[in-house]
């Protein structure tokens, strides 16, 4: 039983990952659920079964352990206020784009196309590089001509 709760598990883990790496909204908040839901399919499978852990209810030795429910429980809440919210975004998002689908951000694609610059592999260094030696030279022989100006 326990084989079967995780591979249960490792399969909502493994679909839920799929569908959050997908563009559209609708399939990113069902992969979320499903994230939450291979959660909860863990933690429950993690504690041992028993009776209900009441108080006067006899030993302690055939117990449920409560520790894992309450865990389970608490993620439910969470999950359910993170999909409320989600469904609010997408649902905005939908009147304002009437799509359904996460457009890229302009900033992260210039970034992206710019490069980073890379001062190890290059001895010379960026020349777009602000603290790089071209751009030092050029506003050292900036400064030495302001400064052969204001002597003058």
């Amino acid at each position: 039983m326990t084989v079967l709760l995780a591979a249960t598990a490792a399969t909502l883990f493994g679909i839920g990952t799929y569908l959050v790496l997908q563009r559209k909204l609708s399939r990113i908040i069902i992969g979320i659920a499903l994230l939450s839901h291979g959660a909860n399919v863990l933690m429950v499978s993690s504690g041992r079964s028993g009776r209900a852990p009441i108080i006067g209810n006899g030993d302690d030795e055939g117990l449920a352990d409560p520790l894992p429910q309450a865990l389970a429980l608490t993620s439910i809440v969470i999950s359910f206020g993170v999909t409320a919210l989600l469904l609010a975004l997408a649902y905005r998002s939908w009147l304002l784009t009437s799509d359904d689908e996460v457009q890229d951000d302009i900033e992260d694609d210039m970034i992206a196309r710019q490069g980073a610059p890379d001062d190890e592999l290059d001895d010379d260094g960026d020349p777009s590089d602000p603290d790089g030696p071209a751009v030092r030279q050029e506003l050292d022989e900036a400064e030495v001509a302001v400064a052969g100006e204001t002597e003058l």
